[in-house]
C-alpha cells in the first residue's frame, strides 16, 4: 500500500542546495583549474574574490531580524578573517579597496533573498577543510595567517553546519520567500564565479 503524499514542503537547506548544486560543482571546479594554490600569488587572487563575496553578505550577518531567525549568525561571519589573510597575503590597499566596490555593487534588497547569500558563504566553510589542507601543505599557510577564513568552527564543521541547517529549516516562509532564498543562493554563486573569471582568469565570464 502506497503511503500518502505529504503537503509539507522540502527543508529550505535542502531546497537551497537541489538549486545550487550545478553551480557549486560548476565553481569548485572552475576555482581548481585556475591552480589556486600553486603560488601564494595565484591564492592571493582566490582570496580577493572570497573578500568581495563577504564584504557583499556580511552586513546581512549582523540584520537583527536575521540574527533573530539564526542563533549566533553574527558570530558566524567571517568578513574579519578575510580581510586579516588579504593583509597577510600583501594584497595592496588600492586592491582592497577596488573589491569593496565591486561588493558594494550588489544590491540584496530583502531578508529572504540574504537567506540565499548566507547559505551560500555557510556551505563554503563545510568544504573548506580540504582547501585549507591544501593551503597549509603546498603554500605554508593557515589558521593564523593567510588562511584564517578558511578555520572551522570550535565546534566542528559538521557540528556548526547542521546547527545553521537546522534553524534555517526552522524558519517558516511563504512560496514566494523561498524563491526569493533561491534567487539569492544562485546571485551568490553566480557573483564568486563572476570574480572568480574576473581576478584569477583575467577575463569576463
Amino acid at each position: 500500500m502506497s503511503l500518502p503524499l505529504s503537503n509539507e514542503p522540502a527543508p529550505l537547506s535542502s531546497l537551497l542546495k537541489s538549486v545550487s548544486t550545478d553551480s557549486h560543482e560548476s565553481l569548485d571546479k572552475r576555482i581548481m583549474s585556475l591552480s589556486p594554490f600553486s603560488s601564494r600569488e595565484r591564492y592571493a587572487l582566490f582570496v580577493r574574490t572570497q573578500a568581495r563575496l563577504h564584504q557583499a553578505a556580511s552586513p546581512w550577518f549582523q540584520n537583527k531580524t536575521l540574527q533573530s531567525w539564526l542563533p549566533g549568525l553574527g558570530e558566524r561571519d567571517r568578513l574579519t578573517a578575510v580581510l586579516h589573510d588579504c593583509s597577510d597575503l600583501g594584497i595592496t590597499a588600492s586592491e582592497q579597496v577596488e573589491d569593496a566596490l565591486a561588493a558594494a555593487q550588489i544590491d540584496i534588497n530583502d531578508t529572504y533573498t540574504a537567506l540565499g547569500w548566507i547559505y551560500t558563504v555557510e556551505g563554503s566553510n563545510l568544504g573548506a577543510a580540504f582547501l585549507l589542507k591544501i593551503a597549509r601543505t603546498q603554500l605554508g599557510l593557515s589558521e593564523t595567517f593567510g588562511a584564517r577564513h578558511l578555520a572551522g568552527h570550535d565546534d566542528g564543521r559538521g557540528l556548526h553546519w547542521r546547527r545553521f541547517r537546522e534553524d534555517l529549516d526552522a524558519i517558516s516562509l511563504t512560496d514566494t520567500q523561498r524563491n526569493l532564498a533561491q534567487e539569492g543562493a544562485l546571485a551568490a554563486f553566480h557573483f564568486v564565479r563572476e570574480n572568480v573569471e574576473l581576478l584569477m582568469s583575467g577575463k569576463a565570464p
